[in-house]
């Protein structure tokens, strides 16, 4: 029996961050598998991926808030003798408002995709990717080094994505497997309409930072070096850095600033 091929599974591929990591893995040569809810988009990728001269991804639709949904691709990759040598966790979603304020179910949801889809993915392939050497990259955000007013659940989802790949790339590194949190800053991507963003909430400074192009370079570079954190940008750095030395009443004081004007 031959053995399983391996291929790089992406979450969330149908755009953004996920469509530009795609393109960037597969212009190094990996084959991959794109996941997603919205099917059509991720066909249209791995079209435009296979024109340039790769190989064509295979696609998967699968509703990560679902509790089955990662036994769903892991039967579906085995039926295809496939497995992970590497795992890029990108699916998740935000929501702007009063914690109290907003739909529970979707802010439920939310965890489920923020973070329990991103562990079971992350622990679920760790054989083959022991196996390859291979890695994970999970998105974060700088999200995850302060607290958020006003995104509190999404906030907290982000800073769980961070302290979970930290610890795991501690823990899987002696073995030869590279775990990455990629904290990006605020990325013109689909994110902000749909977490219900205004209009000029991030500071001007962060456009210098908001490339999907940047980002997906700078996490994959960094993903293969065996980088613990990579952070795209000299702005996003600062805000990541800044909450560290400042007194957490402070950092909450400001970011409901930030929030209200």
């Amino acid at each position: 029996m031959a053995e399983p091929k391996p291929v790089t599974l992406i979450t969330g591929a149908s755009a953004g961050i996920g469509a530009a990591l795609a393109q960037v893995f597969a212009s190094h040569g990996h084959d991959l598998v794109l996941v997603a809810r919205r099917t059509a988009q991720l066909d249209a990728l791995a079209g435009a991926i296979e024109t340039l001269g790769f190989a064509r991804p295979r696609i998967i639709g699968a509703d990560l808030t679902r509790a089955d949904a990662p036994a769903q691709i892991a039967e579906e990759l085995a039926a295809n003798a496939l497995e992970p040598n590497f795992v890029v966790n990108n699916a998740g979603f935000g929501l702007h408002g009063p914690a109290a304020e907003l739909d529970r179910t979707e802010q439920l949801a939310m965890i489920d995709l923020n973070a329990r889809a991103l562990t079971d993915l992350s622990l679920r392939f760790l054989d083959s990717l022991t196996r390859h050497r291979g890695g994970i990259l999970n998105v974060a955000s700088i999200a995850s080094f302060m607290p958020g007013p006003g995104f509190a659940v999404y906030y907290a989802t982000k800073a769980y994505v961070l302290s979970f790949s930290e610890a795991l790339h501690h823990e899987l590194k002696p073995k030869g497997v590279r775990v990455t949190a990629l904290c990006p800053g605020p990325v013109d991507t689909g994110f902000q309409a749909r977490a219900g963003v205004p209009a000029g909430y991030f500071p001007a400074n962060f456009n210098l930072d908001r490339s999907v192009e940047r980002v997906s370079h700078d996490g994959y570079e960094g993903l293969m070096a065996g980088k613990r954190v990579v952070i795209p940008g000299f702005h996003s750095q600062l805000a990541a850095f800044l909450p560290r030395l400042a007194p957490r009443g402070l950092v909450l004081a400001l970011m409901d600033r930030l929030r209200r004007d």
